[in-house]
């Protein structure tokens, strides 16, 4: 992943378009995570083809463990707060 100096120009578009940031987020993240899991599939298969005898392989492989992890837990808190802003709205509509 790369540090982020300015916003792409699709997300960009979303902004333009009043998608909520929360929304925008969600996607991305969906993005990000589907990346990940796509690199740690290569570099499991890495490891496994030359019989998990290379440390870097190793930490290549733990490395995107990591990734995929934290992207799926940011993804999973965007349904979390995307529900406890509809509860919230819900209740003072009532």
């Amino acid at each position: 992943m790369q540090a982020i100096n300015e916003l792409d120009p699709r997300l960009q578009l979303a902004v333009d378009m009043r998608i909520s940031g929360l929304d925008i987020m969600h996607g991305e993240l969906k993005v990000l995570l589907l990346e990940a899991e796509r690199e740690l599939e290569k570099a499991q298969q890495i490891e496994e083809d030359n019989d998990y005898s290379d440390a870097m392989q190793s930490m290549e492989r733990k490395y995107w463990e990591g990734q995929v992890d934290a992207l799926g837990y940011l993804y999973g808190l965007t349904y979390q707060l995307s529900f406890a802003i509809m509860d919230k709205n819900n209740k003072e509509t009532e």
